[in-house]
C-alpha cells in the first residue's frame, strides 16, 4: 500500500474501533522540539560536553553518588519546559473527547498529552512536572527545581529533592504497569508511535496486544520515522512524522480539526 491507501486504511479502522489505546515513545515529542534519545541528533549523540555516557548520568547509582552532576545534566538535557504539544498529542486527546480513544501510554516524562488535554495518560516513566523530597515525600513542582542552583533541598527538611522520573536501574511503577498491560490486552486497536521498541520493556506491552489470537477483529498501526523489527506483525506500518499522519486521518473522519 502507498501513504494515501495506508491513511485511508487507518482512518477506517478508527471509524470501526471503540477501545483504541495508543503507545507512545521519544519520537511523539521531537516535532515539538524535544530530541529523542537513540536518533543521530538524539540526546545519546550529541553529548559531547560530559564524559560519562547519558545512561551512566540518568541512573539511580549516579544520582546519589554524583548528585550535583546528574542535576547539571538534567536541567540542560532533559527540561523542554517551553514545548508545546504538536499535533500528535492534540489528535490523541481529540479522539479521547470522541470516546474512540481509552488510554495514552507513554514512556515520555514531559507532560505534553495532559497538556493537549488528554485525561487518560498513563506514564510509564513518570514526570519531569513531579519532584520530591527523598527525606520527608514533600512535594514540588518543576519550577523549583530550576530556580535553585545546582542540587535543589527541601524547604521544609533540607533533604535532597528527586524528580518523579523513573531512572536507570530502577523498576516502573507497579500500578502503572498493570494499569498499560490491561488496557492493551483489552483494546480492540493499537496505535504505537513514535518508538521503535527496541528497549525493553517496551516490544512486551506491545506483544500483550498480538497474544489474544482468538480475537480476529483486533486492528494495529505503528507509526515511526523509521522502520523497526516490528513493522511486519503490524495491519500497518508508516514511516513518516507521526502528527502529520494523525492528522490527516483525523481529517477524513471529523470536520472538527
Amino acid at each position: 500500500m502507498n501513504l494515501e491507501q495506508k491513511t485511508d486504511k487507518f482512518a477506517e479502522y478508527i471509524n470501526q474501533s471503540n477501545n483504541i489505546v495508543f503507545f507512545g515513545g521519544a519520537g511523539v515529542s521531537t516535532e515539538s522540539g524535544i530530541p529523542d534519545f537513540r536518533s543521530s541528533s538524539g540526546i545519546y549523540n550529541k553529548n559531547e560536553e560530559y564524559n560519562t555516557p547519558p545512561e551512566v548520568i540518568l541512573s539511580h547509582t549516579y544520582f546519589f553518588e554524583n548528585t550535583e552532576k546528574f542535576y547539571d545534566f538534567y536541567k540542560s538535557k532533559m527540561l523542554y519546559l517551553n514545548a508545546k504539544p504538536n499535533n500528535a498529542h492534540k489528535i490523541l486527546a481529540k479522539l479521547e473527547k470522541k470516546n474512540k480513544l481509552k488510554a495514552v501510554i507513554t514512556q515520555n516524562i514531559d507532560n505534553l498529552h495532559q497538556e493537549a488535554g488528554s485525561k487518560n495518560v498513563i506514564e510509564l516513566h513518570g514526570t519531569v512536572k513531579n519532584n520530591f523530597c527523598l527525606d520527608c515525600r514533600k512535594k514540588f513542582d518543576v519550577n523549583y527545581i530550576i530556580e535553585r542552583k545546582n542540587v535543589p533541598y527541601c524547604d521544609n527538611c533540607g533533604g535532597i529533592i528527586k524528580p518523579d522520573v523513573v531512572l536507570y536501574e530502577e523498576q516502573l511503577n507497579y500500578e502503572a504497569v498493570n494499569s498499560a498491560i490491561n488496557y492493551i490486552t483489552k483494546a480492540d486497536m493499537l496505535i504505537v508511535g513514535g518508538t521503535s521498541l527496541a528497549v525493553y520493556p517496551a516490544a512486551y506491552y506491545v506483544s500483550c496486544f498480538f497474544s489474544d489470537n482468538k480475537n480476529t477483529n483486533k486492528k494495529s498501526v505503528i507509526i515511526n520515522k523509521t522502520t523497526t523489527d516490528y513493522d511486519k506483525i503490524f495491519d500497518i506500518s508508516i514511516n513518516e512524522k507521526i502528527g502529520e499522519v494523525l492528522k490527516k486521518v483525523y481529517s477524513e473522519l471529523y470536520v472538527d480539526n
